[in-house]
């Protein structure tokens, strides 16, 4: 495994290899199938290289710590707003979440209702592509005139399309109060019902999730802002249920899917939030399910998932026009199945296009998107 130290040992050693290559920052997100070849270690390139609190912009390494990143953030009482979700405790690894893996895997929690997703935070990138090249996309500020934004393309490519080696981010500035409202006893669709109607008030709800049979619906920025909506809120929606507000609520219970890991295999599945009701209906007896985004992201939990339940599963959710991820299951079975929901014809001839262009000897990460 090679320790690299800066972009131009990247370059360098993407351009020498002879057979495939495996991105790792952190080894926190292995997801897809298992991978062999040749290890880049993107830890070497860390650390924040600028940091403007007052233009709300940040820049760092793709190895640096998310941890790193939030210190420095919270320092200026500032923070990242799409809430990247944490899978150390989900696939049980070890080692630093790095925010080069969280860009290049587009991961975004439940403020991503409100807020945005990963993506939509992200203003520049420099990368290496699968033969060598130094490319440099975006800037520090939003407006982007440089041609194609592969910022965004960049975001969610799983280092299929190159190895990130900085990226620059837009930050917020910190919350003064947070509530969570809690509404018991609902089941899918009276939940997803509950939830629609609370997003879409003008209440500025930033978190809407359904965990065991209870809705959760955060309000967060000044205190006596808070205090105004929730009570709203809790007018709006009083004949739902009875209503009880908790200020201690952490909502990284529903951003890792907490209560699902002790399951073998845990999937993502993306949907209109008004199918979430019917993707619940249709899984069989012993799922654990939890909602995130008023129904529109659903965490599936089961025990010894086979291959047919695999792609059942994601044949209903192709029905919707949805996808769905395992992100987590057994060696044995995210080698034989398309762990990423199959694309459609015209998508598949698109993706196949841009890893041809950008990785024309296909070494980055093979197989890792295979169907």
């Amino acid at each position: 495994m090679d320790h690299l130290k800066s972009e131009a040992d990247v370059a360098a050693r993407i351009s020498e290899a002879k057979g495939p290559l495996v991105v790792r920052g952190g080894g926190t997100r292995l997801v897809g199938r298992p991978l062999s070849g040749d290890v880049i270690d993107m830890s070497g390139l860390s650390g924040v290289t600028l940091y403007e609190p007052g233009a709300l912009t940040i820049v760092a390494k793709a190895g640096t710590p998310l941890t790193e990143i939030e210190t420095t953030l919270a320092a200026e009482n500032q923070r990242l707003a799409f809430e990247p979700y944490d899978l150390t405790g989900m696939l049980r690894t070890k080692g630093a979440t790095t925010i080069g893996g969280i860009i290049a895997t587009n991961a975004s929690g439940p403020r991503r209702i409100q807020a945005g997703a990963a993506r939509d935070f992200a203003l520049g990138v420099r990368f290496v592509d699968g033969a060598g090249n130094i490319i440099k996309n975006g800037g520090r500020v939003m407006k982007n005139v440089t041609g194609y934004d592969l910022v965004k393309l960049m975001s969610g490519s799983w280092g299929a399309l190159g190895v990130l080696t900085e990226v620059s981010l837009k930050v917020l500035p910190a919350v003064e109060a947070t509530t969570t409202l809690v509404i018991a006893g609902l089941g899918p669709k009276q939940a997803v019902a509950a939830m629609s109607a609370a997003l879409g008030s003008p209440f500025e709800v930033s978190g809407a999730a359904w965990v065991g049979g209870a809705i959760w619906l955060r309000v967060e920025g000044f205190a006596a802002s808070v205090e105004y909506r929730a009570g709203a809120l809790q007018d709006l929606l009083r004949s739902t249920g009875d209503i009880t507000r908790d200020d201690t609520v952490d909502w990284s219970h529903v951003r890792d899917a907490v209560p699902l890991h002790d399951h073998s295999t845990i999937w993502r599945v993306s949907v209109k939030p008004s199918d979430g009701p019917t993707v619940i209906a249709a899984l069989p007896a012993g799922t654990e399910t939890l909602m995130d985004w008023g129904g529109g992201l659903i965490w599936v939990g089961m025990q010894d998932a086979s291959r047919d339940t695999h792609a059942q599963l994601q044949a209903h959710i192709a029905t919707l026009g949805g996808h769905a991820t395992l992100i987590k299951g057994p060696d044995t079975l995210r080698a034989n199945v398309a762990v990423f929901q199959p694309e459609t014809p015209g998508v598949a001839a698109l993706s196949t296009a841009l890893r041809s262009r950008f990785d024309p000897r296909g070494i980055l990460n093979t197989g890792l998107l295979a169907p």
